[in-house]
């Protein structure tokens, strides 16, 4: 009877602890995992992006490898373009030009790996401000879907995409095998 009451004393206590343990465990498991997980994630994911890609979508415009080599792109990661006809900072590209290249917003920050004093703004026909960079104004390309994307690079000989200095890139589509682009 006695040996009867140990047993069940242990098999009450090894449930008891299991279940303490499980359910202590379990809460601080779903608890703290799940907030250190986060926290985790969240540092992880902090710490990420200060070192990586991360830091750069959220860091304004930035420099990017592309197989241009290192050009500017969007807080997003999209290629950034000039217009050549664009002249003394003044936009050119309006209505359906701007449909398919839409001007870079003026308040566009700007990454912390570039100088900001290349880069300015220059008023639109509606009022708005676009970013420039050396005085030329900045545009994104429809045709672009994703980051690394250089599709309107040469397009017609008038768009080509700004590396690290702000320099213009001035490969043709031929040249960088963009050619056959559907435009």
């Amino acid at each position: 009877m006695r040996r009867r009451h140990t047993i069940a004393a242990l098999v009450i206590a090894i449930v008891a602890a299991a279940c303490g343990d499980g359910g202590s465990s379990g809460t601080t498991s779903a608890d703290e995992p799940t907030a250190t997980t986060a926290g985790s994630t969240a540092t992880t994911a902090s710490d990420e992006p200060a070192s990586t890609s991360g830091e750069e979508m959220t860091d304004g415009v930035h420099v990017a490898e592309s197989d241009l080599g290192p050009i500017l792109v969007n807080p997003d990661g999209l290629t950034l373009y000039v217009f050549t006809p664009d002249t003394e900072g003044v936009s050119t590209c309006y209505d359906d030009c701007a449909a398919s290249w839409p001007a870079v917003p003026g308040d566009t920050s700007i990454g912390s790996d570039l100088d900001a004093a290349m880069f300015g703004t220059a008023s639109r026909d509606d009022g708005s401000e676009q970013l420039t960079v050396n005085g030329m104004p900045l545009y994104l390309f429809a045709g672009d879907a994703a980051p690394g994307d250089t599709n309107g690079q040469g397009l017609n000989d008038v768009w080509f995409v700004v590396d690290g200095s702000g320099s213009m890139i001035e490969a043709s589509a031929d040249d960088v095998g963009l050619a056959d682009y559907d435009y």
